[in-house]
């Protein structure tokens, strides 16, 4: 199977991040626009039985998924610098797990190779995990670091801080040569489910990890999107 025959079926590795929702408030808010992703005009939202998840995805039409056979895994970017709290040491834990589970989920898929140079049949996918908060207003991106944010999080319980926490992991698929876009992902988990699955480093590793996998897998997807 190649890396864009991934199902979108996938979202279900979001399973265990599942609290009490506030998904119906949530579901009415504008698309978070961090300005990793080229294009969001492009971004279609997605049907999830996730609580507190959305999904948005882009797909290309017109390119034959099969003609790509490898793909470089660009070095995944984190939105957070050194603190009081998070540790550079920290920071690169996170960075080398969360990019080791990039190459375990292109390694999965059997039929795709991970190579170092453009070429032909040579997809390219970088993905970045930001941190974002809901306010009245809107989904405001890049407002927390998400370590911190993780870490954090409780303070955002009932009652102490009006504002709902955020993982936002974003993805891009393109031709490693020509720079075409070829698809997009953003994955949004918020409120309850982001609350109750944070609290230190690696708590938020693993939550990401999920994440982060179903990003890219949503990106991958073959089937094309419009407006």
């Amino acid at each position: 199977m190649r890396i864009y025959q991934i199902a979108l079926a996938a979202t279900v590795m979001v399973v265990g991040l599942i609290a009490c929702s506030n998904t119906p408030r949530l579901a009415s808010e504008p698309m978070p626009r961090s300005g990793f992703l080229p294009n969001y005009s492009v971004l279609v939202p997605m049907a999830t039985s996730q609580a507190d998840t959305r999904i948005w995805r882009y797909r290309v039409s017109g390119v034959n998924p099969a003609s790509y056979t490898a793909v470089i895994l660009d070095p995944i970017y984190l939105n957070q610098t050194a603190t009081q709290q998070v540790s550079p040491e920290a920071i690169s834990q996170a960075q080398v797990t969360l990019q080791d589970s990039m190459v375990a989920a292109v390694n999965a898929r059997g039929n795709i190779r991970i190579v170092n140079q453009p070429g032909p049949g040579v997809a390219r996918i970088t993905v970045g995990i930001t941190g974002a908060e809901s306010s009245v207003d809107s989904l405001q991106p890049w407002n927390f670091t998400p370590i911190g944010l993780a870490m954090n999080a409780a303070a955002y319980a009932g009652g102490v801080n009006s504002k709902t926490p955020a993982l936002l992991v974003e993805s891009k698929i393109t031709d490693s040569m020509s720079k075409e876009l070829l698809g997009e992902g953003l994955v949004t988990i918020q409120g309850e489910s982001f609350r109750t699955a944070s609290g230190s480093v690696s708590s938020f590793i693993e939550m990401a990890k999920k994440v982060v996998r179903v990003a890219m897998e949503t990106s991958a997807n073959p089937t094309p999107t419009s407006r």
